[in-house]
């Protein structure tokens, strides 16, 4: 695979690691689980024994005690190879809240196992049907009640529940009525999904454009021990938002692996193809959109390294994790787009892997996070004007 990323020897060794697990895993794999629907079990299994999943684990847990900017290198180097990290990659975002806000006995018990492989935390039940992206409104209640919490509610798009061991459920713990401030009285806690089969927790697929696992959650008096809440009864809303930057700087890398992937694809094929007896990328009605989207991915990518270095410094980068995200995400269906246009239709046919990628990376307009819900976020936060909604 050509390099026409220029920071491909930064972390090359990582890259060169995360590639030689993937390169196992070609396009006959990929087209093989889309046939059947399948989750890819085997791929998750061999990312997870080579470590790379527990990379954001500290080391005295038994992970890697990687950086963010590391770990974002990692998602991209996965999509990048034609895989889709979108069957794992929760792992990575989701352990900052038991890393940052667990108690220790949670840490001790929980991270070792995840870090080892022998527990998958790979799924985050936050969204609602009638609240979607508005957290606050979240109507899932958790009442303590002695040792345990009795959960009721519902929960939908909540990915890979069928196929982890752990998930984090965010619940309201205090009515909203009562509370001062609408992010108030919101808890976090980590439920063993493997005791909850059965016993007041049903999950039913919902089928999707997109072969990604995915489902609805319903809660009928569902029980959850006391000492699986993360934190404190009632911040839980403070303690997801703090994961919020990491999960759009990675996701945009992410992106910018598969924006990669589309381009290096285009631009063979342009080269290649021979059309009135010359190279179709010889056309600049061809050459030209290639160029274009390179260009718009190269300046995503800048955003991701710059936010994750915020990140990993510590200081506040929020606007620039949301704005990775959005430049990310617009430049991998930008790449998407001109991808299938340059192969015509070729593109469409599931032996060169375009359409398949081509709607996994359409996700990344709508999840985890919309484009316009950033795009506020900018206008408000950092441009100041009044909020739009």
């Amino acid at each position: 695979m050509s390099d026409i990323n220029p920071r491909a020897q930064q972390h090359a060794d990582i890259r060169r690691a995360v590639r030689d697990v993937c390169r196992t895993f070609d396009g006959a794999y990929w087209q093989k689980i889309e046939k059947s629907s399948g989750y890819p079990e085997a791929f998750v299994q061999a990312l997870t024994e080579a470590g790379w999943l527990a990379a954001l684990i500290p080391e005295e847990y038994g992970g890697a005690g990687s950086s963010l900017t590391e770990a974002s290198v990692i998602l991209e180097e996965i999509n990048r190879s034609g895989a889709n990290s979108g069957a794992c990659h929760a792992q990575m975002y989701i352990m900052g809240t038991v890393l940052r806000h667990g108690s220790p006995d949670q840490k001790r018990k929980y991270l070792p196992p995840i870090a080892a492989g022998q527990l998958r935390l790979q799924s985050f039940a936050v969204t609602e049907p009638s609240t979607g992206t508005d957290t606050t409104r979240t109507k899932t209640f958790a009442e303590k009640r002695g040792d345990r919490y009795i959960v009721n509610g519902q929960k939908v798009w909540i990915s890979r529940v069928q196929h982890s061991d752990l998930m984090l459920l965010l619940a309201r713990t205090t009515p909203s009525e009562q509370v001062t401030k609408r992010t108030d009285g919101l808890s976090v806690f980590l439920v063993d999904l493997r005791e909850g089969g059965g016993k007041g927790l049903i999950v039913r697929p919902i089928e999707n454009m997109v072969n990604h696992e995915t489902n609805e959650l319903f809660f009928d008096d569902f029980e959850v021990p006391a000492g699986n809440l993360i934190g404190e009864e009632g911040k839980g809303f403070r303690y997801i938002l703090d994961g919020w930057n990491a999960e759009r700087i990675l996701i945009a890398a992410e992106c910018i692996g598969d924006g990669y992937w589309f381009i290096d694809k285009a631009r063979k094929y342009a080269t290649e193809r021979i059309v009135f007896d010359r190279p179709i990328g010889q056309n600049q009605g061809v050459q030209f959109p290639i160029a274009q989207a390179y260009a718009n991915v190269r300046a995503a990518d800048l955003m991701r390294y710059e936010g994750a270095r915020l990140f990993d410094a510590g200081e506040p980068c929020g606007a620039e994790a949301n704005l990775a995200k959005l430049l990310a995400a617009d430049a991998s269906w930008q790449a998407a787009n001109v991808c299938l246009q340059t192969h015509g239709g070729f593109g469409f046919a599931t032996e060169y892997d375009i359409e398949r990628k081509f709607r996994e990376t359409r996700l990344y307009q709508v999840a985890p996070i919309t484009t316009n819900l950033i795009l506020s976020f900018v206008g408000e936060h950092v441009l100041g004007m009044p909020r739009s909604f």
